[in-house]
């Protein structure tokens, strides 16, 4: 067996901080190495835990790469067992070993004697297998699988290079946003997954109920319709899992200050595009007293700090992504941290795209483009990548297209809103904000006209009851940023399960 006591932090001579543990072998206390912090030789034995990456067997020795998967790490360490020099248990253990299986190996760090790859590697005294991995059965071999496939395997492909290093930087930009927001001074809140509101109004929601779909006709009928009776539900109304927790947001805001929420969303969407999940996370700040201007003063200096982690703390990953799917993703990093966000309104972007299709509408999948038209993923990715070069904001859209707590634009009498989105190149969309709607009887008269009833919405509305303020905020799609910073094309390797149309497995 192979217990591990609580660890505790060391520091051992000759070696990089290591984590602590015990283990069964030898039945001493033997400190434990991560791969990524075996950088000098030893003068006393470590363990390495991990899984087999690869095994070469030769007639006196044998190499096996142990991978521990932690940090930014794509390569393992590579145990040499000599024969000659590990107990007769080992060489038993060595017949077992195989890709995918889950191993305990103990012996000194020393100097590689080949390879320029690793400067470290372990010889080996001893090596116990923890657990099986029976290659006729193992769905990973080691060629290169496509990533199509490696979704039907979820469960197993974090062990695969792609994944592996994208959960990684995943962790790192989910751990730079809550630090970018606490050191900025916003509390972070968790608002509820489960709402009777549609923040966006567009309907494309999972309802929520313990009513007996499987028995239609014992459902309750609303008197004299044919219509479900949800107050007998359990919430006693219609209830659905939420699409943006900014509207909860908003209510602390609009007494703390400035607040931010990261947490999962849900869009009942039916899309099949590289860009679209059902499940998905969203960071969504809110400033109190703030317009739009902070609004995307703010989301600039947020992407340009997570990125910065990145750069700082993924190296090997990046140029994993680098080798395999974007040769100049580095460089465009590099430029979103370096460069400032170029500013332009809608009705600019609009002129500047019309006089670009003009020369030629054969090019362009959607070339009709006019004030009021929704703006495509080519039209954002050519004022990004083209126009500007560089993540531009494209501010003041028109009222039609955006949400209803969009404020109204004065200058224009409101056929804009005060609104947002960030592009950025080989995305496009990033970011969408706004300066919200904060004058009750204008935020009234818009919900009446899009058909939203405000019984729905009377918590809201009373924000701008007692003691309304201007503010602002913006909504970041997690899933999407991920992508970006790793060159990905599919949101669906942003994700551990992806979840959309069709497939809910795992």
């Amino acid at each position: 067996s192979f217990l591990i006591s609580p660890e505790t932090r060391i520091r051992t001579q000759g070696a990089a901080p290591i984590w602590m543990s015990t283990t069964t072998v030898n039945a001493d206390m033997i400190p434990r190495v991560k791969a990524v912090e075996a950088t000098e030789p030893t003068k006393s034995p470590v363990v390495v835990k991990g899984w087999v990456r690869t095994i070469r067997k030769q007639k006196k020795l044998a190499f096996v790469e142990v991978n521990d998967g932690v940090k930014s790490s794509l390569k393992g360490i590579q145990c040499v067992v000599t024969f000659d020099e590990v107990d007769e248990e080992t060489i038993e253990e060595i017949s077992k070993v195989s890709t995918g299986c889950s191993v305990a190996v103990t012996g000194l760090l020393v100097e590689s004697r080949g390879g320029k790859e690793q400067s470290i590697e372990m010889a080996a005294t001893s090596l116990r297998v923890v657990g099986m991995c029976p290659p006729d059965l193992y769905p990973l071999a080691k060629k290169r699988h496509s990533l199509e496939y490696m979704r039907t395997i979820a469960h197993l492909r974090p062990r695969a290079n792609t994944v592996a290093a994208v959960t990684r930087v995943r962790s790192v930009l989910a751990m730079a946003i809550h630090s970018f927001f606490q050191k900025a001074g916003f509390l972070y809140v968790q608002t509820p997954l489960i709402t009777a509101s549609d923040c966006e109004g567009a309907g494309e929601l999972f309802r929520v109920t313990t009513l007996d779909l499987e028995n239609v006709s014992e459902l309750p009928l609303q008197k004299n319709t044919t219509k479900v009776d949800f107050s007998q539900d359990f919430f006693g109304k219609p209830a659905f899992l939420t699409v943006s927790g900014q509207l909860g947001a908003e209510t602390h805001a609009c007494a703390l200050g400035d607040v931010y929420t990261f947490g999962p969303t849900f869009r009942a969407e039916n899309s099949q595009t590289t860009r679209h999940l059902a499940e998905f996370h969203m960071v969504e700040p809110e400033m109190a007293f703030s317009d739009l201007n902070a609004a995307m003063d703010n989301a600039e200096a947020m992407l340009k700090f997570v990125v910065e982690e990145v750069l700082d703390k993924c190296q090997s990953d990046l140029d994993f992504f680098v080798r395999f799917f974007d040769k100049g993703l580095k460089d465009r990093l590099a430029k979103v941290v370096s460069q400032p966000f170029a500013r332009v309104s809608y009705r600019e972007a609009i002129e500047y795209l019309q006089e670009e299709i003009t020369k030629d509408p054969s090019k362009w999948q959607y070339p009709d483009v006019e004030f009021g038209t929704d703006l495509a993923t080519e039209h954002e990715r050519w004022l990004a990548e083209e126009k500007f070069d560089s993540a531009v904001f494209v501010y003041n859209y028109p009222k039609s297209i955006k949400a209803f707590y969009m404020r109204d634009n004065d200058e224009d009498g409101g056929e804009t809103v005060n609104a947002m989105d960030l592009l950025v190149p080989g995305v496009g969309e990033l970011v969408g904000g706004s300066q919200r709607e904060e004058r009750l009887e204008v935020l009234e008269t818009k919900m009446k006209e899009l058909d939203l009833d405000p019984k729905d919405y009377w918590w809201y509305l009373d924000l701008r009851r007692f003691g309304t303020v201007p503010h602002a905020g913006y909504g970041l799609g997690f899933e999407r940023l991920v992508t970006y910073v790793c060159g990905v094309e599919n949101i669906r390797e942003a994700i551990a399960f992806p979840r959309y149309p069709g497939n809910a497995e795992f």
